[in-house]
């Protein structure tokens, strides 16, 4: 390949959006993946995502999990790309609630959150394709 094919190559690479590094502890980490297999027949692009976000996460023991990280049960303040901003609890899906601000790990949305620590971003797509992007704020 020449000079400007490589070039070129990696101004294309550089254009993506790198996921920022998640930490999950074991126990969650063995949870969700069972879950997402599960899910798999029923929800196939759902679970693909959780089984992608799995395997990139630094699985950690349960105790070392940083406190603001997002794990399950976790309560999480996060904006969105367009300012809004807003707090969940994530659950498994037999709890979820919206009206209760309980989301599902099996959401884009709950999915993009795992593992992210206040103060990282995290590009997402929503169900219909379209990109977002959420910045965590706190999590408790």
């Amino acid at each position: 390949m020449s000079e400007k094919g490589r070039v070129r190559k990696m101004k294309e690479y550089s254009k993506k959006p790198r996921k920022p590094s998640i930490v999950i502890g074991k126990t969650d980490q063995e949870r969700l993946n069972n879950l997402a297999l599960v899910a798999a027949e029923r929800f196939p692009e759902i679970s693909d995502g959780l089984l992608l976000e799995l395997e990139r996460a630094r699985v950690v023991a349960d105790v070392s999990v940083p406190r603001n990280v997002v794990r399950m049960g976790s309560t999480v303040e996060y904006e969105t790309d367009t300012g809004d901003a807003r707090r969940v609890t994530l659950v498994f899906p037999r709890d979820a609630d919206i009206s209760e601000g309980k989301i599902s790990i099996l959401t884009p949305i709950g999915t993009a959150l795992l593992g992210l620590a206040a103060g990282q971003a995290m590009n997402w797509a929503a169900r219909d394709g379209r990109q977002h992007k959420l910045t965590v704020l706190t999590v408790s």
